[in-house]
């Protein structure tokens, strides 16, 4: 069972001390809140608390280095405190794309499918009226999916691949992700309240 060496709050201490910038700091905890989602979904509910602090600091290094994401992590994340196998799983996400770390474990190839795919999503959710993933649904974010013009910054060819490697199909993988980001929304939205 993998464990982590640093808490929560450290590891969002760790996240704030590099990052500043609101929207890298809300998708931070968009990105904890659907990874454990995913820990509790698919049978690793003992393993929660490890998957959620990977998916906090997974790009700790991105506001400050973005021409060295996934590089410059490993030296952040060991100055914070934390063990060698989850830099491994933070850097993963980062696989054929800025570095050459493969992710191995279903917890790294779940972060890497959808760390982009939580950008698409938010960003459909933001053109709703509510501004909220409540009542998304799969075809809405399948029709943004599709132009390429629309969150251009969110790769497809990563999304697809990530739900390759976990074989899934794209659906699958955004139904999953939208109930996992409707599970985390409001805690989301409550934690970035308190940083303004």
């Amino acid at each position: 069972m993998r464990k982590s060496n640093i808490t929560r709050d450290e590891a969002f201490e760790l996240l704030k001390k590099y990052n500043k910038d609101p929207f890298h700091i809300r998708h931070a905890l968009t990105v904890e809140g659907v990874m454990r989602w995913y820990a509790k979904e698919l049978g690793y509910a003992d393993e929660e608390e490890y998957w959620a602090i990977v998916g906090l600091l997974h790009d700790i290094d991105f506001e400050l280095y973005p021409e060295e994401h996934c590089k410059k992590a490993p030296e952040l994340l060991k100055a914070g405190g934390v063990g060698d196998d989850m830099i491994y799983s933070v850097c993963s996400h980062g696989c054929g794309i800025c570095v050459d770390i493969e992710p191995v474990h279903e917890m790294e190839k779940v972060l890497f499918a959808c760390d982009e795919l939580t950008g698409l999503i938010g960003a459909v959710a933001l053109m709703r009226p509510s501004k909220s993933v409540d009542v998304l649904e799969v075809k809405s974010v399948k029709k943004k999916y599709k132009d390429k013009k629309f969150a251009a910054g969110c790769s497809r060819d990563v999304i697809n691949t990530g739900a390759e490697r976990l074989g899934w199909t794209i659906e699958e993988l955004m139904e999953k992700t939208i109930l996992a980001m409707r599970s985390c929304e409001e805690s989301v939205n409550k934690e970035m309240e308190t940083l303004a």
